[in-house]
């Protein structure tokens, strides 16, 4: 009988580190199998049973997983300085968006000087625009503490409102080659539900902070938010045009065509208000404390 115990639990009462290594491995034997029909039914079966296992051991684990991660999260300095220290937080967010933008713009630019289209131009473009607007935001970040210089906060402010503008003029070359053209991002079922996933969280996420970030009284955070809902919003149109791709029937192209414009129309006429917003309003409030001087 305590043999009997002894094995069950540690079946299902694997160490934390196994229960970590089991997680990405039974995630990945799934997508494999999903993504490619063709695979033999052990395979399948391994998988389905890897899987199956991995999440009996998860939910008996999670006790000690939530204890574990509150622990790092209360002891971690780095993690705490990220909760408690605004700045940093808006730093990091900067340096990831930079660091993609860069990278993505210069994938889209190599692709156009492949294949010598405006499409891949425009949407280099488009990247290249978020780039110069995460390098300026946070140079201003790391530089001064937030309100602590006002007038060049909503120069920088006013800057990213300037740049809006001139990305939504790449987007609207993007969304007359997806509607006009026919041109479209075809990804798997499988990527396009993981790009669904992402792109509701991160609208989701900077709406939010849109809003929350507006108690530091700085036009640069204010900014650095709005740089990333703009971003958000602009994904969602991509992420509607792989979807009708990935699911949408090729007999229904007009449906389509229709359903990309009017989210295009909509997409461009939003960033546009956004962009004509921080530009009245910074000019607005630089003029304020102008005569105030």
């Amino acid at each position: 009988m305590k043999m009997l115990k002894y094995i069950c639990k540690s079946l299902f009462y694997p160490p934390l580190v196994l229960v970590f290594l089991l997680i990405p491995f039974s995630v990945a034997l799934l997508i494999y199998v999903f993504t490619f029909p063709g695979v033999k039914y052990e395979i399948q079966y391994l998988s389905y049973l890897v899987s199956a296992y991995t999440l009996t051991t998860s939910c008996c684990k999670l006790p000690a997983l939530i204890q574990l991660i509150n622990r790092i999260r209360n002891e971690n300095p780095i993690l705490l300085r990220y909760r408690h220290d605004a700045r940093f937080r808006v730093s990091i967010a900067l340096c990831a968006g930079l660091s993609f933008n860069v990278l993505y713009a210069l994938l889209q630019f190599g692709l156009g000087l492949r294949h010598e289209s405006i499409w891949f131009y425009s949407i280099a473009l488009y990247y290249i625009i978020l780039a110069i607007m995460c390098f300026f935001l946070l140079r201003s970040v790391r530089s001064q503490l937030p309100g602590e210089n006002i007038i060049q906060e909503l120069k920088q402010y006013r800057f990213c409102g300037s740049m809006l503008l001139l990305m939504n003029l790449s987007l609207a070359i993007i969304v007359f080659y997806i509607t006009w053209e026919n041109r479209t991002f075809h990804h798997h079922e499988i990527t396009s539900i993981a790009m669904a996933a992402y792109t509701f969280t991160s609208f989701t996420l900077a709406a939010i902070n849109v809003f929350k970030y507006k108690k530091y009284n700085s036009p640069v955070y204010s900014a650095a938010k709005a740089t990333s809902l703009a971003a958000a919003i602009v994904s969602m149109l991509t992420l509607e045009t792989a979807m009708l791709t990935a699911f949408g029937n090729p007999a229904q192209e007009s449906f389509r065509r229709i359903m990309t414009g009017a989210t295009g129309a909509v997409v461009t006429t939003t960033v546009l208000i956004m962009a004509i917003y921080m530009i009245r309003k910074a000019s607005s409030d630089l003029g304020k404390l102008r005569e105030e001087t």
